[in-house]
């Protein structure tokens, strides 16, 4: 998986506990504790028919992640999350050729990406699932909820009509981020959005707050600095991963056997 753009600190007021560069191929490894998330978290009733397609015909996926700052950790050799959905995906799906690249538009509100998708998704074949995380920047930004909506409709229209699957990701959640910027706007409207699209919404947002309330993690708490952020960006990754095969309603039991 390779990763694009620089990186600058406007993302890093809302996730001061993260940090991060950009993250480097991850490798599999042994679920973390910490990653339990209800059930009704990592389901979706929109489905991902093209992902769906792809894994059974094709028995390829590509992933393509528009993604902010918080895409990334900071770790020598290590990932944020788009990685550990790569590594978590291989093992999943057996014989499925997965590749995972991520785009970052650090310090771009919705509108602002919106109107470079055809530049980020570039000529020839579009990838077979789009996962953009979006929402922080606009939110920090008090950029009007409604101006937030017209240009995420657009870009996930956009992003269907060049043959895509779209996943939308809303913002992380930080009990310190709460204290500094407003978020239920953006995440309503995330919601909308991805309903009139039939497009499955990852609740990053819910799932991240699920875990600090269960005490999976303490994310008030950023003296455990890497360790911490390396946890949980490997279980938002193995989160993420799951909730894809879930939308594309593949089961991996039935996919052939791995590729000699």
């Amino acid at each position: 998986m390779r990763a694009t753009a620089g990186l600058t600190a406007l993302a890093l007021l809302s996730i001061a506990w993260l940090g991060g560069i950009a993250p480097a191929r991850a490798e599999s490894a042994s679920p973390p504790s910490g990653c339990e998330v209800p059930a009704y978290l990592l389901s979706s009733e929109s489905e991902l028919k093209k992902v769906a397609e792809a894994v059974k015909t094709d028995g390829r996926l590509d992933i393509l992640v528009i993604g902010s700052r918080s895409a990334t950790v900071v770790a020598p050799n290590g990932s944020g999350f788009p990685g550990r959905m790569e590594a978590a995906l291989r093992d999943k799906l057996p014989g499925v050729a997965v590749k995972v690249d991520l785009r970052l538009q650090i310090k771009k509100t919705a509108a602002e990406v919106s109107g470079e998708l055809g530049q980020i998704l570039g000529e020839g074949q579009p990838p077979t699932l789009v996962i953009w995380q979006t929402g922080t920047v606009d939110a920090m930004r008090a950029v009007d909820p409604d101006d937030f909506r017209t240009a995420v409709d657009e870009g996930v229209a956009t992003l269907q009509k060049r043959g895509s699957d779209v996943v939308l990701m809303n913002l992380q959640y930080g009990p310190r981020m709460e204290t500094m910027i407003t978020t239920a706007p953006y995440l309503d409207v995330l919601r909308v959005v991805a309903q009139q699209h039939g497009a499955p919404l990852f609740d990053r947002f819910a799932i991240m707050h699920h875990w600090n309330e269960t005490g999976q993690f303490d994310l008030f708490n950023n003296s455990r600095g890497i360790d911490l952020a390396k946890r949980v960006h490997d279980c938002l990754g193995r989160a993420l991963a799951s909730f894809v095969i879930g939308a594309a309603r593949v089961n991996p039991a039935e996919l052939r056997t791995p590729r000699q």
